[in-house]
């Protein structure tokens, strides 16, 4: 019985023992094994089982994938003294675990030296370039360029122009860009990079996130981004004022000449149904002038004689033949 509790013993012990120094690798992990704080071995890059020895050394697991750092944004100046907030990221990964666990022992720390080399290295780069090279990647003519403003140059604020440290100045709608937003990145990676492999960092990428005025600049660009589309909308104003004055214009005169078409052609039909009528009232008339002269006659008396007037005249009158018997009558 003795005999097989020792067994058991050893058994539990070797399995306690075989647990405590078994340790597994995923994917997305690297691990350095330390003894009393000293690197022991090479660092385990590879997935799967290792094993170290139990209660004297450690495993010491850092990630192996790309891993986020968030700048904090900053006011800075730049080339040509604008003051912007920018807001910076960059993605980095652990290349040499050992430097790493040496130096800085933890991602939490790493954080921090990220931020105290990139963070410089960001603000260097923007205060070398313009603000044009800063926010722009090319000179091509902006998608989004007011058709009412083609003439104008571009200009930032308190109406200076965007081209003033450029050689050339900007002609429709165009910068003059040089170095570009994506080259000043490189360069921030390029000045970080030398400074983080020490610590067995490699910076995989830097971009900046974000780039805005400050509150007091930005109030100024609102207000010249205001005057700018006033300006736009006065001046679609008056080419829609003046337009509404030719299509008037224009219809006036459509008017006056339909109108002047259709009062000389009723002219010339009133004149050719007058000249029908006389001639229709001459042939008539010349058929029997006396009783002409009849009709003509009776028409003089209705005007000339009603129960006013009064006419003293001598019988043998003309004007009176067709009242003196009815054998005058034709």
């Amino acid at each position: 019985m003795k005999i097989k509790g020792l067994i058991a013993i050893l058994i539990v012990a070797v399995g306690v023992i075989g647990f405590a120094s078994a340790y597994t690798v995923d994917e997305t992990e690297q691990v350095v094994v330390t003894q009393f704080g000293k690197v022991v071995g090479t660092p385990k890059v590879e997935p799967g089982l290792y094993f170290r020895l139990p209660f004297f050394q450690n495993a010491n697991y850092f990630p192996k994938n790309l891993l986020q750092w968030d700048g904090d944004p900053g006011q800075i100046p730049t080339l040509d003294k604008k003051f912007i907030w920018v807001d910076s990221f960059a993605r980095w990964k652990i290349t040499d675990p050992v430097k790493f666990f040496q130096t800085v022992s933890n991602t939490i720390s790493a954080q921090g030296r990220l931020d105290d080399i990139i963070d410089p290295a960001v603000r260097n780069a923007v205060t070398s370039y313009p603000l044009n090279e800063t926010v722009r990647r090319t000179d091509r003519v902006l998608d989004t360029f007011e058709v009412g403003l083609d003439d104008q140059s571009f200009s930032t604020d308190e109406g200076e122009k965007t081209a003033e440290s450029d050689e050339e100045p900007v002609k429709q709608g165009r910068f003059n860009i040089r170095i570009g937003r994506e080259k000043i990145t490189e360069g921030i990676q390029r000045q970080a990079q030398p400074k983080l492999e020490p610590f067995g960092i490699e910076l995989v990428d830097v971009k900046i996130k974000r780039v805005n005025y400050t509150e007091q600049v930005r109030e100024s660009v609102y207000g010249r981004m205001i005057a700018e589309r006033k300006q736009i909308a006065e001046k679609f104003r008056s080419e829609g004022k003046g337009e509404a004055q030719k299509i008037l214009g224009d219809k006036e005169r459509e008017l006056k000449l339909i109108t002047s078409e259709a009062y000389r052609t009723a002219q010339e039909i009133k004149g050719r149904a007058e000249a029908e009528a006389t001639r229709l009232y001459a042939d008539a008339f010349n058929a029997d002038p006396e009783f002409y002269s009849f009709q003509k006659t009776l028409e003089v008396y209705n005007e000339a004689l009603d129960q006013k007037s009064t006419v003293v005249l001598s019988t043998d009158s003309e004007f009176f033949k067709f009242l003196k018997g009815s054998d005058q009558l034709p």
